[in-house]
């Protein structure tokens, strides 16, 4: 078998899982600062937020695109390696955007972050659950750091911009990164060997059974990352044009989208012990069966009663997202993890990008409640899709 270092291990509070879980905070918090803070920019430079969101659709087909170049890089040159360039990129490049004076400029910008933004999720995550041995709550974890970066882009970073000007608003997430690259490169052994040269494992499952779960791992991913990415791209404004509290007091915004993914993000350790106490594909069922009525509901009220229905579709929409990566645990060998994160990543961000690119036109033409009933198709989507997953499989053979 292959020659781990010895800190590559998953023990929450060990340097490596410390800096891979702010590495996923940092990854989303820093993917959705522009989403949260366009509204500021539109009002410097005297447009509308609506006009700004095409803008974002470099970054997020970067995101998606480029985790096939990095799943496989991270499988050829090592994890290790790619995660130092993860954190040195995305800092350099938010300092880039902090620079930029038009639309142009920052979305070129973007895209230079989306790039490197690419690299956490089939580089990251495999090596944190490399030797895990309940994946389900290392995963769990993981999830909690993503999504509290997303509370913590969707309420401080509109703080910052409204008080200290956008550009700070990435000035301060960028120098982190930069820090957290001089920690990893001082703090996380490096691998002795790269995840491809390692010895195979097996597992006991038909090439057909193996086609069918691929082809669900895909669609789920297609499903899962537009709910994702317009729901956490969309809550500021659906908040605004809906919550006129929170329409007339950008802090009490700021304050209710930080509670919303907050408590949100809490649902990843629940769903995360439920992996590995219960069979996969009941969990799944389960989580999305429940976003559509929840979804529904939110297309239809108004004011403090949609704070907390959109408390309640993000619990299940961050519960859902565990679940392709627990599925590629499970059936997918190590060796080989990267890549294949980085072509679902693909896929799913290749669709999700130009939804999210979409969201202002579609809002404006078609309102908030018509695209929250579009999300409850989705969803019905994703549990129909799940009905065909197989049973969980056997373990892995050496």
């Amino acid at each position: 078998m292959t020659a781990l270092a010895p800190d590559l291990d998953t023990r929450h509070l060990s340097p490596t899982a410390i800096l891979l879980n702010i590495g996923h905070a940092m990854d989303h918090w820093m993917m959705v600062v522009f989403a949260y803070t366009w509204g500021v920019i539109a009002g410097v430079w005297g447009t509308e937020w609506t006009e700004l969101t095409p803008y974002n659709y470099g970054a997020l087909v970067m995101f998606g695109g480029g985790s096939i170049v990095s799943g496989r890089l991270g499988d050829l040159w090592g994890r290790w390696v790619m995660m130092v360039i993860f954190f040195a990129g995305m800092g350099a490049s938010a300092l880039v955007i902090a620079l930029c004076t038009n639309a142009w400029q920052i979305g070129a910008a973007l895209t230079l972050m989306g790039a490197f933004a690419s690299i956490y999720h089939p580089v990251g995550i495999p090596m944190l659950v490399q030797k895990a041995r309940k994946a389900g709550i290392v995963i769990g974890v993981n999830g909690l750091a993503g999504n509290m970066g997303i509370a913590i882009a969707a309420g401080v970073s509109v703080f910052i911009a409204e008080r200290f000007g956008w550009q700070m608003a990435f000035i301060l997430p960028g120098v982190i990164c930069l820090i957290c690259a001089v920690a990893f490169v001082l703090l996380v052994p490096r691998e002795t060997e790269a995840p491809a040269r390692r010895a195979n494992k097996l597992l006991d499952m038909p090439r057909a059974t193996m086609a069918r779960v691929f082809a669900i791992m895909t669609l789920t991913a297609i499903t899962g990352s537009v709910i994702f990415n317009f729901t956490t791209s969309g809550n500021g404004e659906l908040l605004r044009a809906h919550v006129a509290e929170a329409a007339a007091d950008p802090a009490l915004l700021a304050t209710m989208l930080f509670a919303i993914f907050a408590a949100a993000s809490l649902a990843q350790i629940v769903v995360g012990k439920l992996i590995d106490a219960y069979p996969l594909k009941r969990v799944f069922l389960g989580v999305a069966a429940l976003q559509v009525p929840l979804f529904l509901i939110a297309a239809q009220v108004e004011g403090w009663a949609l704070f907390v229905v959109a408390i309640g579709f993000m619990l299940l929409v961050f519960g859902a997202v565990p679940f392709t990566d627990a599925m590629i645990v499970r059936y997918v060998d190590d060796r080989m993890r990267s890549r294949v994160t980085g072509m679902r990543l693909a896929i799913g961000y290749g669709v999700s990008s130009a939804a999210v690119a979409l969201l202002g036109p579609s809002v404006k033409l078609a309102g908030f409640p018509t695209m929250l009933t579009l999300l409850a198709g989705l969803a019905c989507v994703t549990f129909l899709a799940v009905m065909f997953l197989p049973a969980d499989p056997p373990p892995a053979k050496e």
